[in-house]
């Protein structure tokens, strides 16, 4: 089972380049993040001709999540992070494919920092943190996927010299990373490249970022222990993120045995 993670940065706005890449890569699984498209917007009706069903949770403007399966149609589980009845934002959709759990997910940024946008990333992160214990506790095989909007380390971004007042980078942000790793999940990307630098997933539109190759890595697949090991592979289709009109993202994969 391929399953990818790709902040599509507006799904209607990049809608050739997403059909594009999944008539080339013919992923299993697709989690989406950053639609930018509500309910209604969302283009069921072409992702269903390229052979994938769909389930989605949008919102106007901003943020919006999704899963794509053409290994039969996803089953949702939750439409929305638990621990926050007042959140409205779009940020959070898990559903069970082919016998193993996904969630999309797509963390707040949290800049500028320090600030409301901080503290609600940090807030927003110990939620994923509780819900992530109670996920283990079952034992079921989950992938947690998504653009979780931190820099893990040093050795994930070309050069951390202009980014260091980012809320990516911030210690808050990381800690609170590493506090859900140590549950036991696995960072399937860094697990494929243990000794290398890994992959970058993100580069900004300026800056000549692109052409510069000055990457972060901030897209992540996380594994719970029942699934990590039929981990037979992990990359970053890189090559997307060069076309006209790309995302600033790049599509990160994993393969299951």
């Amino acid at each position: 089972m391929r399953i990818a993670t790709f902040n599509i940065n507006g799904v209607n706005t990049r809608l050739p380049n997403l059909l594009q890449w999944l008539d080339e890569a013919r992923p299993d699984v697709v989690c989406l993040q950053e639609l930018k498209a509500t309910d209604a917007q969302f283009p069921a009706q072409a992702i269903r001709e390229a052979g994938y069903e769909a389930v989605w949770k949008g919102e106007h403007r901003w943020n919006g999540v999704a899963i794509l399966s053409r290994a039969g149609e996803p089953v949702v589980t939750r439409r929305a992070l638990p621990g926050d009845e007042k959140d409205e934002q779009s940020r959070y959709i898990e559903a069970a494919v082919g016998g193993v759990l996904i969630a999309s997910l797509y963390l707040p940024n949290g800049n500028p920092q320090p600030g409301p946008k901080f503290a609600y990333k940090l807030a927003w992160f110990e939620r994923l943190i509780d819900h992530a214990a109670g996920l283990l506790a079952s034992g079921a095989p989950v992938v947690l996927a998504g653009d979780y909007n931190v820099v893990p380390t040093e050795s994930d971004i070309y050069n951390s010299r202009s980014w260091k007042k980012d809320a990516l980078l911030q210690p808050e942000s990381r800690a609170a990373y590493a506090r859900l790793l140590e549950q036991g999940w696995t960072d399937a990307l860094r697990e494929r490249f243990p000794h290398d630098p890994p992959p970058w997933t993100f580069w900004q539109y300026f800056r000549q970022a692109w052409e510069r190759d000055a990457g972060l890595r901030i897209d992540h697949l996380l594994l719970s222990p029942s699934v990590a090991h039929r981990l037979s592979d992990a990359g970053v289709d890189r090559e997307v993120r060069g076309r006209e009109k790309a995302s600033d993202h790049a599509p990160t994969w994993i393969v299951l045995d």
